[in-house]
């Protein structure tokens, strides 16, 4: 009895030893840890099973592979060759009388160790409660605030204390060594293949003795089958395979139990059952960050050093592939052999209650369980893509953001770069190449970005470019995770499989990796889904010779166990660089602030959306001013502007021609005529471009005139542009040339005047006309003759050949006209000829279409001039008008004419006026509104056309700020989750 009371002490003092050897003060709550987390990452912990200490490393192995628990192995009863028994009676004696002791001992210790390893599964099995501590009350957790445990450990005994009553366990290891090497004399082959794990198996099974292979008194162990040590490593050796894979496929079932209590949980967060507020994650918070930085220009020396995963890879080398399987969905466009990353996709992947996908820029979620939400996405990214590579480019550097979200994904950002290819083809541009490899140094040369370098292990090696890339990025290998695909295939194809295990050690060409996996992405079918691929890998990994044959460990294989790599390598990153990036970027903010203080004292920080804002509201305020413009100034402006541009049509094509005719009747038919068609063709067109031209030169006059003090001339471009978009987008109602036609028609048609004032009013308007035909016309005559004798002296100038015969020919036909003064508007043969040779005579040489073009200007002045002397004689001719009497000195019907041609002016301006301001102004202040509407979202021409150094200032100060708060609130958010 009192060995059995001494056996069971020495077990709780093994107990106490194993829980206080692991050298770790204080214990990590059993909520706070995750149920991977305790089966992967916490291996050493003391509240979990003693385990041999692990070579530390600068990379983590991920694996439920190899630091599962371990089942109790069965091994095969081991049958030696024949021994002859000896009749060495002492020494049976001596076994029989310890073979009780042995027999207590043994199962004292064995039951110990198999009573802690099973509390230590059943503790394994209970779910990770610390993302569901908001449950319990908080006292639960504060509970050390009011019971003072350290006391109560002080209470109880010390573990030293417990020794003492302990035997001395290094001398009974000791005597029995002696007693084994004793009764073990010959048996070396036993003692060097049963090793130390497997005599604690052999200690921890229930029913057997301990020392069982050193009992031979028995007959039934005479004879046994002599096996090598060969034979005996391959059946450990797979018997642990064998039980590595059954508790892997336990784990799996447990992490999908998991999952899909997590996504309970966060469905109930979703629709509001736990009113808890709920904080934007970490992750979500992180890629906000980064998206602002994209849009950041890199000035004043502030780099962006935030970590990234950079996923590069020569062309079809499988990236896409194990981007898809992270993120658990197919959600990139597809092609055989094609380049269908043409841009870098940024992928922010964080958990979440449904798994959807979602763009910075769009609120639409596309669910990625259902196929057609997939087809779109896929289809949206492409479109995306194409949208960014501007005209005679293959691939852009302007970065497409998406969001994936779903249960069970690990948190990280990736950036999915173009492959890398080594020689363009038929329909890339010719720079292709080179841009590739600047996109992908531009992401690489981040001293903190982790580089995914993806290979290809289907094919040789030596034919990759991507990875001398990295090599030159990262030589060193410290921030970069080597991935060899299509292993199925390599495993398949490749002659020797130790090349493989080359290539993951980095044997085989001179490139270093923080750590090497191998993947499998599927049987190329693009049509797998994710599962289906998964399962795939699985399967294959199970039955592959790299596997079985140690050419990869277990945690060097699948794309989950990648994950789990890479998610813990990018926050480690992280944390040991974000709050050196937010110290650069507070320093950078202080610089532009003092910047703006110096230069712009007295001005707000307005960046560029706020001042086109500002700039917005002005153009409006200005358009709804043409609607203040008076009726006065409309029809003033209209009727000059139209009289401007059909005066000379009036002149020369109706009035001249008429007033040529011998006769009234002659007059008034021919002007009828005339004035019938000009309205039929071209006066309705003419006015409507009239009104156009004046609406555009009153609004230019609005946008462009200084508003004094408070003018700004940084909106003037903008301003200009908005004027220039506007005026060509409008276009006049088609409706009113129609209605501008009768209206003129009937105003031309009615030739009564009806009172003097009117009758003076077109004699004024008249002889305005006619003068400003006459100066035009003698300005013709000067430029054709020279100048006269008073410029020639008092300015120094002579006329030319030229002008001098064209003044002697001027000379010459006014003679001709004072002899005939009523000559008509055209010479006749016979007195071009008179006019030639009477100029020959004085040693003129001429030729007869000089003479016709100097008529022309001479007999047009001599008629202006008879034509004013006639409405001077007119001003009294009103009355004989009014009365139809016919005289032929007052004879007006030159001043009906332009009486008419007034009237049709004056209406033509009123009926422009009300369709302006009725609806072309409208029409207008709406294109207007639809531009800056089209500016708004235009980023580059709003950076086009608000320029200068005060914007860029603003705009820099502002993005410094944005970026520094939301760097400020990840960081309180990170130190929150320690």
């Amino acid at each position: 009895m009192w060995r059995l009371r001494r056996a069971a002490v020495a077990c709780e003092v093994c107990q106490s030893l194993v829980k206080h050897s692991s050298g770790i003060k204080g214990g990590l709550p059993l909520q706070k840890l995750h149920l991977v987390s305790r089966s992967t990452y916490h291996s050493h912990h003391p509240t979990l099973k003693l385990q041999r200490p692990q070579f530390r490393t600068s990379f983590h192995q991920f694996s439920s592979l190899t630091n599962l628990p371990l089942r109790k192995l069965k091994l095969s009863p081991i049958k030696y060759g024949y021994q002859p028994c000896r009749n060495f009676w002492p020494a049976r004696l001596a076994a029989r009388l310890l073979k009780l002791r042995y027999l207590i001992l043994g199962s004292a210790v064995g039951g110990g160790y198999t009573a802690k390893k099973t509390f230590d599964q059943w503790k394994d099995m209970i779910p990770d409660l610390s993302d569901y501590k908001w449950i319990v009350p908080d006292i639960v957790w504060e509970i050390d605030e009011y019971i003072d445990l350290e006391k109560i450990r002080k209470a109880l005994p010390n573990s030293e204390d417990l020794a003492k009553l302990a035997p001395d366990f290094d001398k009974i290891v000791e005597s029995l060594s002696l007693l084994k090497d004793f009764f073990t004399t010959g048996h070396k082959l036993v003692s060097e293949v049963i090793g130390a794990s497997d005599l604690l198996l052999l200690l921890g099974s229930p029913g057997e003795t301990a020392f069982r292979a050193t009992d031979h008194g028995s007959e039934s162990d005479k004879h046994y089958r002599k096996v090598t040590d060969k034979e005996k490593i391959d059946q450990l050796q797979e018997e642990l395979l064998h039980t590595q894979l059954k508790y892997q496929r336990i784990l799996e079932r447990l992490e999908k139990e998991n999952k899909e209590l997590r996504k309970l949980v966060l469905q109930k967060d979703d629709k509001g059952i736990h009113h808890r507020k709920l904080k934007k994650s970490l992750i979500d918070m992180y890629s906000e960050v980064l998206d602002v930085l994209s849009d950041y220009d890199a000035s004043y020396n502030t780099q962006d050093h935030l970590p990234r995963v950079v996923v590069v890879g020569d062309q079809s080398a499988g990236k896409t592939s194990v981007l898809e399987m992270i993120a658990q969905a197919r959600i990139f466009p597809r092609g055989s052999g094609e380049m269908m990353t043409r841009s870098p996709v940024k992928v922010t992947l964080s958990e979440g209650p449904h798994h959807v996908a979602l763009f910075k820029d769009s609120s639409r979620e596309f669910d990625l369980t259902k196929e057609e939400d997939l087809a779109a996405l896929r289809h949206e990214i492409e479109l995306r893509m194409r949208k960014n590579v501007k005209e005679g480019c293959t691939v852009s550097p302007e970065t497409i953001s998406l969001n994936v979200k779903g249960p069970g994904l690990q948190r990280m950002v990736l950036v999915d770069l173009p492959g890398v290819i080594n020689t363009v083809t038929s329909g890339m541009a010719p720079d292709t190449k080179e841009t590739i490899f600047s996109i992908s140094k531009a992401y690489m040369q981040n001293p903190n970005a982790i580089i995914l370098c993806i290979q290809d292990g289907s094919v040789d090696a030596e034919r990759s470019i991507v990875t001398d890339l990295v090599s030159q990025m990262d030589p060193h290998g410290r921030r970069t995770i080597f991935v060899l695909t299509k292993v199925d295939l390599a495993e398949k194809n490749v002659a020797s499989p130790s090349r493989i295990q080359q290539i993951i050690e980095g044997k085989l060409f001179p490139m270093k990796a923080l750590g090497y996996f191998a993947v499998v992405t599927g049987k190329g079918n693009s049509s797998e889904s994710i599962e289906a691929i998964r399962e795939y890998e699985e399967e294959f990994f199970q039955n592959s010779k790299l596997l079985k044959t140690s050419m990869l460990k277990a945690h060097q294989v699948t794309t989950r166990n990648l994950s789990l790599a890479v998610s813990d390598c990018f926050w480690k990153m992280v944390r040991e660089s974000v709050e050196q990036q937010a110290d650069s970027f507070k320093a950078t903010r202080f610089n532009l602030e003092t910047e703006w203080k110096n230069n712009y004292p007295r001005l707000r920080e307005l960046d560029r959306n706020e001042l086109f804002e500002k700039a917005k509201n002005e153009i409006l305020d200005e358009v709804i001013s043409l609607s203040q413009v008076t009726p006065k100034h409309w029809e003033e402006i209209l009727q000059q502007s139209l009289w401007e541009r059909v005066s000379t049509h009036v002149i020369e094509n109706i009035y001249l021609p008429a007033a040529q005719t011998m006769n009234s009747g002659t007059f008034n038919t021919t002007v009828d005529i005339k004035l019938k068609q000009w309205t039929d063709k071209q006066l309705p067109n003419k006015a409507v471009e009239v009104a156009w031209e004046t609406l555009q030169e009153e609004f230019s006059r609005f946008m462009t005139e200084p508003k004094g003090k408070e003018h700004d001339d940084i909106f003037d471009k903008l301003k200009e542009a908005v004027k220039e978009e506007s005026i060509k987008r409008h276009k006049w109602n088609d409706f009113a040339e129609d209605s501008l036609r009768v209206i003129q028609h009937n105003a031309l048609e009615d030739r009564s005047i009806s009172d003097k004032q009117q009758w003076d009013a077109a004699i004024y308007f008249m002889e305005e006309a006619l003068q400003a035909r006459l100066k035009d016309t003698e300005n013709a005559i000067e430029n054709m003759i020279g100048p006269d004798w008073k410029k020639r002296w008092l300015y120094w100038k002579n006329r030319t050949q030229e002008q001098f015969v064209h003044n002697e020919t001027k000379n010459e036909l006014e003679k001709m006209l004072k002899c005939n003064e009523e000559h008509p508007a055209y010479l006749a043969s016979d007195e071009i000829t008179t006019v030639r040779k009477n100029l020959e005579s004085r040693g003129v040489e001429v030729d007869p279409s000089l003479i016709k073009d100097t008529w022309h200007q001479v007999y047009r002045r001599h008629f202006l001039k008879t034509a004013l002397n006639h409405c001077n004689l007119c001003r009294r001719g009103f009355y004989y008008y009014q009365r139809h009497f016919v005289d032929s000195e007052l004879e007006c019907n030159d001043v009906v004419l332009f009486w008419r041609i007034q009237r049709m002016l004056a209406i033509t301006a009123n009926t422009l006026r009300q369709q302006l301001t009725n609806t072309e102004v409208r029409r207008l202040e709406k294109n207007v509104k639809e531009v800056l509407e089209d500016f708004a979202e235009d980023s580059e021409k709003k950076v086009k056309l608000l320029t200068g150094k005060r914007v860029q200032l603003a705009e820099d100060l502002k993005k410094v700020r944005e970026i520094q708060e939301k760097l400020d609130a990840f960081i309180e958010a990170l130190h929150q989750e320690k």
